[in-house]
């Protein structure tokens, strides 16, 4: 069994940072690709961002120039630096992470349960 176990949520007034943090552990092989996902209220679950094993990132457009994904391989960790943060940053955010339990099966998602984080004006 994988656990996914993010923290770090909270309130912020707009401007503020905040750093997520989550760490995956349990019974994996390895860990391919970490990512972080947000669900405002009343919208679908987006993308943040995602980091490659090999550090290859990707951000959404909304978080671009504002937020910065980092992993650490060793402990299967993966941060969120959120600077410049706005009201419409609100939302559940849900850290996932891509791996295999063993080599020879696919990889699949596992999923942290969410941390809240609200930026108010």
């Amino acid at each position: 069994q994988v656990q996914v176990v993010e923290s770090g949520g909270g309130l912020v007034q707009a401007g503020g940072s905040l750093r997520l943090s989550c760490a995956a552990s349990g019974s994996i092989f390895s860990i391919n690709t970490m990512g972080w996902y947000r669900r405002a209220p009343g919208k679908q679950r987006e993308l943040v961002a995602h980091i490659t094993s090999s550090g290859a990132t990707n951000y959404a457009n909304s978080v671009k120039g504002r937020f910065t994904i980092s992993r650490d391989n060793a402990l299967n960790m993966v941060y969120l630096q959120m600077n410049s943060l706005k009201p419409e940053d609100t939302a559940v955010y849900y850290c996932n992470a891509n791996g295999r339990l063993r080599v020879t099966m696919p990889s699949y998602d596992y999923w942290g349960q969410g941390t809240q984080v609200t930026v108010s004006s």
